[in-house]
């Protein structure tokens, strides 16, 4: 599946809804609420604050689910390709950013 299918799937699934996609900025604000679930799951299993005994396990990856949704729905508002975007990011990436990190072929050593 790529991002368009991600895109037309949740299209599909908030069309059939009278309320349709929330605004823009209540999508921010979900996304905003979204990550900070994200990141406690991310301090619970990696961070210095375990969890209480009597609270329930969660899962990082449908935390990171739930951005992805959020993201798309965002985008579906707002009539962006994510497809797109992400080609347009990566090309930034691998532009700006390209002689920035240690490439692991130079970082072996030379025999």
């Amino acid at each position: 599946m790529d991002l368009k299918d991600v895109q037309e799937r949740v299209d599909a699934y908030i069309s059939q809804f009278v309320e349709g996609y929330f605004q823009p900025m209540t999508l921010v604000v979900r996304l905003t609420e979204e990550l900070g679930e994200l990141a406690r799951e991310i301090n619970h299993h990696y961070g210095e604050k375990p969890k209480k005994k009597d609270e329930p396990d969660g899962s990082i990856a449908l935390e990171l689910g739930d951005l992805l949704f959020v993201i798309t729905c965002l985008a579906n508002r707002l009539d962006i390709d994510l497809n797109q975007a992400f080609n347009d990011v990566m090309q930034k990436f691998e532009t700006r950013d390209k002689f920035r990190w240690t490439r692991i072929e130079d970082s072996l050593p030379n025999d």
